[in-house]
């Protein structure tokens, strides 16, 4: 059984996640500080975090932070906040996916099951290894190697460089791109992806400022760039 933890300083909402999730199937773990959370984390290897940007003794924002220093754990952040500029920092810190208070039962369930999904490597049968210039993507074994290397992604940015890689020399746009990762496109949800593809060229890219994968295609999207 998958185990999810959930960490959030409100705790009527964390006995709402639990009471969501265990109807859906899954274990949980649950904290309300960050660092009782980051703690868990670490010793526990949680299946997907659920985690409040807001919390006491360490924020969200570090959490993530400091969690991203040891796993690639999918990690969906919970906001009361709306400024694009917080979310966009936390998907810069290693967060996967944000939803916003308040939210639905069946949207945050749909959301774990996407995230969990693409962690899981759960592609379509024609699973195979592309492999172009340096970049060696194996996405049936969900691994991927840079001048023999491996590279740790999470589950997004696994899942952008799949879509990516799988359309060499042709550009996606944000919605494309978020189509690949998400499931479906969530409204107001594209400058995610920008925020994807900075980790992701921080990751790949030898000189991440002048990147020789992963181009931008202005007024368009990104493209993976053909050998």
């Amino acid at each position: 059984m998958q185990r999810v933890l959930i960490v959030d300083d409100e705790r009527k909402l964390v006995d709402g996640l639990v009471s969501y999730f265990t109807q859906a199937g899954y274990a949980t773990l649950t904290a309300y500080d960050g660092r009782t959370a980051l703690e868990l984390a670490l010793r526990e290897h949680p299946d997907l975090i659920v985690l409040d940007l807001m919390l006491p003794e360490l924020d969200g924002l570090e959490v993530c932070r400091r969690i991203r220093r040891h796993s690639a754990v999918p990690i969906m952040m919970l906001t009361a906040r709306v400024e694009e500029t917080d979310l966009l920092i936390g998907l810069e810190l290693g967060a996967d996916d944000y939803l916003v208070k308040p939210f639905s039962p069946r949207e945050v369930i749909a959301r774990a099951r996407a995230l969990l999904r693409r962690s899981s490597g759960a592609y379509a049968a024609d699973e195979r290894v592309v492999a172009i210039g340096a970049v060696q993507l194996d996405i049936g074994r969900h691994q991927v190697q840079v001048q023999g290397q491996p590279l740790e992604l999470t589950p997004t940015e696994f899942a952008l460089l799949v879509a990516l890689m799988r359309n060499a020399g042709r550009p996606l746009s944000r919605s494309q791109l978020l189509d690949a990762t998400q499931g479906q496109a969530f409204e107001g949800y594209e400058r995610t992806i920008d925020a994807h593809i900075k980790n992701l060229r921080r990751k790949l890219e030898a000189d991440p400022a002048h990147p020789m994968y992963i181009v931008t295609v202005f007024g368009v999207g990104y493209k993976f760039r053909e050998a």
